[in-house]
């Protein structure tokens, strides 16, 4: 079915924000269509201005398409992710190694529930897939990188090198006189027990870290590689074209001439 921009004629209240949002809420194979259409009602509607920037709205990557997708249908899930990150990079910021292991476990079960809300009901190849975890993961880590994804305008898969500043080393509190007697020996018993807690907590947390930023290169070797070979390809292709097109022109040429050579023999 062809698109239609939006009623009333594009009257002066219709805005490129406006606009951006109703493009990129199509599937990628709508979108080119759909810009051409809102830039030429804007044009006809004497917004020359509009024209041009909707003409410069650029088409979506499946995987940027897929995360805008999310956005709109699934705001609820994303807000839960989002909330998930700004309470992780407090907890690394604040040191707390506990409340990182648990944020840690949590973040791994709501961006996977996530990352398959935004496959559901799409042609997401596992290489866009990737992308598409590459993005939410970077909406967890960064604040600025969440805006984005919430607004709902993607037009490429976001990425994010790292996981949070590093933790400044907080100065130790001064110790306190070791008291003697029973009741000192039970409070030294008791803080070395809370040291190894914490201690605890933080390896698991660290190694949670460290697991997480492997699989983030993982993925990004894997983005680049096939990243690569489709580049590879879409040259080879190129090339492929130009061939075709100079056969093309000479058959039409050796098509022309076939054409007079019959014309003299009929005479």
């Amino acid at each position: 079915m062809r698109y239609k921009p939006a009623d009333a004629g594009y009257l002066s209240c219709v805005d490129l924000d406006e606009v951006a949002d109703r493009l990129y809420a199509l599937p990628p194979s709508e979108f080119t269509a759909a810009r051409a259409a809102e830039a030429r009602a804007a044009k006809e509607a004497g917004d020359v201005r509009l024209s041009r920037e909707i003409a410069k709205l650029r088409k979506p990557t499946v995987s940027a398409w897929a995360v805008n997708r999310l956005a709109r249908e699934h705001p609820g899930d994303l807000a839960e992710l989002i909330d998930v990150g700004r309470r992780l990079r407090a907890a690394w910021e604040e040191q707390d190694a506990a409340r990182l292991a648990e944020l840690a476990q949590l973040r791994s079960e709501v961006t996977a529930r996530v990352g398959r809300l935004a496959r559901r009901g799409g042609d997401v190849s596992p290489a866009a897939g990737t992308e598409v975890d590459q993005t939410l993961d970077a909406a967890v880590v960064d604040a600025e990188a969440a805006a984005e994804v919430r607004r709902g305008r993607l037009v490429k898969p976001l990425h994010y090198s790292g996981f949070a500043p590093a933790p400044v080393p907080r100065e130790r509190p001064a110790r306190k006189p070791r008291e003697s007697g029973a009741a000192g020996g039970g409070e030294d018993e008791a803080r070395r027990r809370e040291e190894g807690r914490k201690a605890k907590a933080r390896a698991e947390a660290e190694a949670a870290h460290r697991e997480w930023l492997e699989a983030l290169e993982a993925a990004q070797r894997e983005h680049d590689e096939r990243a690569e070979k489709v580049a590879r390809l879409e040259r080879k292709l190129d090339k492929a074209r130009g061939k075709l097109a100079e056969v093309a022109q000479r058959l039409d040429v050796a098509r022309r001439e076939e054409r007079q050579a019959r014309r003299r023999l009929d005479r």
